[in-house]
């Protein structure tokens, strides 16, 4: 059985802030927004998380191994480098999904993303040390297949966007809706799904449904371990035997 553990990471009062004097220039706030995103990444990955940018002033983290004290720690470290604090609300659930609902309920409990007087709020519980095991988190790379030969090497670049952003949203919408999964793009043709523990069956009916729908062609590596980083890594050696042997889904047990 999966047990996800999901960080929701919030800007506090970002939206006020952004016009406050008055509007800042949409180049400041895109640069600061990579900026932080890029130094949570190495803040949670430097402890084997994972964390995925979402809406940028949302962003969510798997963090599995992380206590409330790491927690604390990286919450520290942005409000020292940023204008704006973080808010961290952590859950536990074997469904992602429902995972993210509790630590989502957990922060709006606490006040209002735009609330000027939240700042820095840091909720939920942790995975005990004592009920962790080695497959707590299943990790699923996806793909698209000869995304170079299919869109890059033939289409203008929009084009190609718009195809794999299709595909993304198709499969991001079925693997929550049917699979209780949270899927994140992560550049080129690449999505990382945090799973539930689904089965090769579900993993190829995920496939269909994105192929029929929008006629994109994925393939798949899982990966399992106690780790973001650890199942990740797993996934991605399978995705290359996907690769290596044209298979379509490859799951590293």
């Amino acid at each position: 059985m999966t047990n996800t553990q999901v960080t929701l990471i919030q800007l506090d009062n970002y939206g006020p802030w952004t016009v406050t004097p008055e509007p800042r220039r949409e180049v400041d706030l895109q640069t600061m927004q990579s900026r932080l995103y890029a130094d949570l990444s190495q803040l949670f990955g430097n402890r084997d998380g994972y964390v995925f940018f979402s809406r940028f002033d949302n962003m969510i983290a798997v963090t599995n191994g992380l206590d409330v004290d790491d927690h604390a720690l990286i919450q520290e470290s942005i409000g020292n480098r940023y204008p704006v604090t973080t808010s961290l609300s952590i859950a536990v659930d074997p469904a992602p999904i429902a995972a993210l609902g509790t630590a989502t309920d957990q922060l709006q409990a606490a006040g209002s993303a735009q609330d000027k007087d939240r700042r820095s709020i840091l909720r939920g519980d942790p995975l005990d040390e004592a009920e962790r095991t080695d497959d707590d988190l299943h990790i699923a790379h996806f793909d698209v297949n000869d995304a170079t030969g299919q869109y890059t090497d033939e289409l203008n670049e929009f084009d190609t966007f718009i195809s794999i952003e299709q595909g993304y949203a198709e499969l991001m919408r079925y693997m929550r809706e049917a699979h209780d999964s949270l899927s994140f793009f992560v550049g080129g043709d690449n999505v990382i799904a945090v799973c539930a523990g689904l089965s090769a069956d579900d993993y190829r009916d995920a496939i269909t449904h994105v192929r029929e729908a929008v006629d994109v062609e994925l393939k798949v590596g899982v990966g399992k371990a106690a780790t973001a980083h650890g199942a990740g890594m797993d996934a991605k050696h399978a995705l290359e035997a996907c690769r290596h042997d044209g298979h379509d889904i490859v799951i590293d047990d």
